[in-house]
């Protein structure tokens, strides 16, 4: 999705971006390339093999900082940055994390059962299936992950953790295997090309990251900071992020308003401060060189 994120965001020579999820700088590194000398691109991310990639770069017109992208405010806040020209949230987990087993956000890999995009904080997702109740358990799944198996999962889960103790689902394998049990013995037919751990290990690492909730902060911040004409462009991957960011630009385009009971117009509480400009979608030539783009949507929209 690089160049539909290019074109969604209109890069001027002269403006000033953010990357908020700059990862190993693919986006970004396209970003600097369409800006001139007066450009500046300011690239966050809260793993910190991602920042060790970012701090590694050399050019005046780009600055990477350690952080949640919720944290927007404080960033641009620090850097003497009022608004911006443009702002790209690449959503979900990265390549490298995915590819990097000891990381644990992957099914297809053994590894310690993790997940966090910073380690450095919060409990992996090994220490919170220790600690969740059942039902806790099962609620993460089926918001999370939309896992119609979730209550016997769960009811797998605390049974593992209550025979084996603070050894029980260590590796991502084990917690995979478990999954797999209980998902094939209730499937009465398969779901072509899909894991049966794919659900699971989607909720628990949306729950450990806390993604949801960062994603309705961001949402406010971002329009908040963008100049008047500026683009916000969003790629989710899963429907629960792409139905936040949808219904976000639907509500601040003010599609939602009220309407007058004698003409019919819509009546503004306050002034609707985006416009919806493209809902795009991979093409059979992207997924062809990327099957992981199989299910973004490319969300792009203008602040008035």
């Amino acid at each position: 999705m690089l160049q539909a994120c290019l074109e969604g965001l209109e890069i001027r020579p002269d403006g000033v971006y953010v990357d908020g999820t700059f990862g190993r700088g693919g986006h970004s590194a396209r970003i600097l390339a369409a800006l001139g000398p007066q450009g500046r691109l300011i690239a966050i991310d809260r793993d910190p093999q991602a920042v060790a990639v970012g701090m590694g770069w050399s050019d005046a017109r780009f600055r990477m900082v350690r952080a949640r992208f919720s944290e927007l405010d404080d960033v641009l806040d620090a850097l003497g940055i009022g608004q911006v020209d443009g702002v790209l949230l690449d959503l979900g987990v990265s390549s490298p994390q995915l590819d990097d087993a000891a990381r644990g956000f992957s099914f297809r890999q053994d590894g310690p059962l993790d997940m966090r995009m910073d380690p450095a904080h919060g409990m992996s997702a090994s220490e919170w299936l220790q600690h969740a109740s059942e039902q806790d358990i099962a609620e993460a799944l089926k918001g999370y992950g939309e896992e119609r198996f979730a209550v016997p999962i769960a009811k797998a889960i605390t049974a593992r953790c209550r025979d084996v103790g603070a050894n029980a689902l260590r590796t991502t394998g084990e917690l995979a295997a478990l999954v797999a049990g209980v998902v094939r013995s209730r499937q009465k037919r398969p779901e072509m090309g899909k894991d049966p751990a794919t659900r699971t290990f989607q909720a628990l690492r949306i729950l450990v990251n806390q993604e949801l909730e960062e994603l309705a902060l961001v949402l406010d911040r971002v329009v908040a900071r963008l100049a008047p004409g500026g683009r916000m462009a969003v790629i989710s991957f899963h429907s629960l992020e792409d139905r936040m960011v949808k219904q976000f630009i639907v509500r601040e385009s003010g599609r939602l308003a009220r309407r007058d009971p004698i003409t019919g117009a819509p009546v503004h509480d306050a002034p609707p401060r985006l416009e919806a400009i493209a809902r795009v979608l991979p093409d059979d030539d992207e997924i062809r060189h990327n099957p992981r783009a199989r299910s973004a949507v490319l969300r792009v929209a203008r602040r008035l």
